[in-house]
């Protein structure tokens, strides 16, 4: 039996042993003995090395799906983590340190002409005024405005003066408060930015405060409401409102309080108000909840069927100056911001009702039904109908009706253009929407506002423009058109002249007002001791910053003097108005994240859809 040898011989020892060696006698000895002392000495080698190493055999992973060698493996993962510590590291760390917003847009002309024109309605405040009112000319006034009424507690203290007299307008006042309102609510981030959302939402209260006092407003039912407090009579001697010069902190002469038990165009616009102020308010439920009780009172009583007549009918102190010609227009305009205030779908059910647009007329194409004023609302409860259309298209019941001021409302946008000759335009290129009458500017700064917002409107839907007969017009245009008539009254006209006080170089310097043109000297002026200052030649002692005035005439031409009311007296809604349509045309907001409007603000309240067919309109003699 032979054992293996893994070294490559055999040890077996053979039975020729003997005659192996017989053969070798004749080999040299020494030869024969160093040979085996050398073969010695490599195996005794080989005793303290140890076998030869033996080659590593690559190893493998089984990873289920595939086998790959373990080395392979891990390059793979050192790659990895090699590609981690030169890419991912540094992007991770760019990540985490914070970034600077984009800065916005530096302001623009809008945006200072903004700045300005608020600061009107502070100078134009009734009542105990604040300490930061920011007028240091102007001091508390109208103390015992409405004192002796016993309906209301501490009398009708606060509100504004409506221009360049002394008198409380409660007519063009709610309409004023309902367009400041608007604009918050469509461009808050743009007020925001601007560094006035909180002043504005100031102004603003300060105008709802005071219409809360002009009725019962906690109440459920009301029989009346307070329309005007203080008189001007045509043609007298009797001391008033017109026929004194003073300043309102120097008032002595009786200031009656006008009364209206009939009052749906009134109550209508003061309902309007309310509601639109409670959508600014969202953030202080409280007197939102309060704004939206009064309103829904008012607007109420503005509907009682037995009390249709107009609240300026009749009454000489009222209708001369803010005599209203409907109040169809007042009931469609209330009853959109009650609903989107509320969202009881009563309001837009009777705002949809056929028989309302046939009774106001909006259907009939007459041109001065499509200029928006503190007269016609029309215009802007079309525009606010279409946004329900455009954002939320309710469809059925209401598709027919929404469409209906849906076309009206684009209509209204063609005739602001020159190219359609619906109205004239000066030589310079203001419209002339109030045939060339006094306090063009009003109506201007109003119609731009709606002009920008529908704009904005479409963009929002991403529609690029409209027809007009077979020219279509675009979003740009409407743009255009409202910057012509911003660019006007800031200054570029043939006059050459902002028509916007304390803006601009040359603006005017004698303006139609009573508390601008008399000096705070301590001299306590008689009713007609102050004609004086009336009559002055020199500028007025106190700047009334951000004052639009009434405008130069048709011919583009101004006369810079305190008699001339119609060109040079300011007013509330002309500066609404301004204010309105500045903030829908200003840069600042822009580019910052924030949309050309806030959609969803006025929604918070209206149902998303209408599963079901609405509640019947409330019944209503047509």
């Amino acid at each position: 039996m032979h054992s293996q040898n893994h070294w490559g011989g055999s040890f077996e020892i053979a039975d020729g042993a003997e005659d192996d060696h017989s053969r070798n006698m004749d080999i040299d000895r020494g030869a024969l003995q160093h040979q085996q002392h050398h073969q010695l000495d490599e195996t005794q080698q080989s005793w303290l090395l140890g076998p030869p190493e033996a080659k590593k055999k690559d190893k493998y992973l089984d990873l289920g799906c595939v086998v790959v060698k373990r080395k392979l493996l891990w390059w793979m993962l050192w790659a990895v983590l090699g590609a981690f510590v030169l890419i991912g590291l540094p992007i991770i760390i760019a990540k985490s340190i914070p970034k600077k917003k984009p800065h916005a847009p530096p302001p623009d002309k809008y945006t200072e002409a903004v700045h300005k024109a608020l600061l009107f309605f502070n100078a134009q405040k009734s009542g105990k005024l604040p300490k930061n009112n920011g007028i240091p000319w102007r001091g508390n006034s109208g103390m015992n405005d409405g004192s002796t009424l016993a309906d209301v507690k501490g009398g009708l203290v606060g509100g504004y003066y409506d221009a360049g007299d002394n008198i409380k307008f409660h007519f063009p006042l709610a309409f004023s408060m309902t367009m400041l309102s608007w604009s918050v609510v469509e461009y808050s981030e743009r007020y925001k930015a601007m560094g006035e959302y909180d002043h504005v939402r100031e102004l603003i209260k300060w105008g709802t405060d005071y219409l809360l006092l002009t009725f019962n407003s906690s109440g459920n039912t009301i029989n009346h409401v307070y329309s005007q407090v203080g008189t001007a009579k045509i043609n007298t001697t009797t001391p008033d409102d017109h026929y004194c010069w003073n300043r309102p902190e120097d008032m002595s002469y009786p200031r009656p309080v006008q009364t209206a038990s009939s009052a749906p165009d009134l109550g209508g616009e003061i309902a309007a108000a309310l509601a639109s102020a409670s959508i600014v308010f969202r953030d202080n439920p409280t007197y939102s909840k309060k704004l939206v009780h009064g309103a829904a009172t008012i607007y109420k009583f503005a509907r009682d069927s037995g009390k249709r007549t107009p609240y300026s009918r009749g009454n000489d102190n009222i209708q001369y100056y803010y005599n209203s010609t409907s109040y169809w227009d007042e009931y469609l305009w209330s009853a959109s911001w009650m609903y989107y205030a509320t969202g009881n779908t009563s309001y837009i059910s009777f705002a949809t009702d056929p028989r309302l647009p046939k009774n106001a007329k909006a259907y009939m194409g007459i041109l001065d039904f499509s200029v928006f004023s503190w007269d016609n609302k029309l215009p802007g409860a079309t525009l606010l109908l279409s946004r329900l259309r455009m954002f939320l298209n309710p469809g059925y019941p209401y598709e027919e009706s929404l469409m209906g001021y849906h076309n009206v409302t684009s209509m209204n946008m063609c005739m602001y253009f020159p190219k359609f000759a619906a109205f004239n335009f000066t030589k310079g290129g203001l419209a002339q929407f109030n045939h060339g009458q006094g306090q063009a500017l009003q109506y201007a700064a109003a119609n731009s506002f709606l002009a920008a917002l529908y704009a904005d409107y479409m963009e929002a839907v991403n529609v690029p423009g409209w027809y007009c007969g077979p020219n279509f017009m675009t979003v740009d245009d409407l743009r255009s058109f409202a910057k012509s008539q911003l660019n006007y009254i800031l200054g570029d006209n043939p006059m050459k002249m902002s028509y916007v006080v304390g803006y601009g170089k040359k603006y005017p310097k004698r303006v139609h007002h009573r508390g601008a043109s008399t000096p705070k000297n301590g001299i306590k002026y008689s009713c007609r001791g102050g004609l004086k200052w009336r009559d002055a030649k020199g500028s007025d002692p106190h700047v009334l910053t951000g004052a639009m005035v009434g405008g130069p005439d048709k011919n583009d031409k101004f006369k810079d003097a305190r008699i001339s009311y119609a060109q040079n007296e300011p007013t509330l809604v002309g500066n609404a108005g301004l204010v309105a349509a500045l903030v829908a045309i200003t840069q600042s907001g822009r580019g910052t994240g924030v949309g050309a409007v806030d959609k969803n603000t006025m929604f918070s309240a209206v149902p998303p859809m209408f599963p079901t067919a609405p509640p019947p309109p409330a019944s209503w003699k047509p």
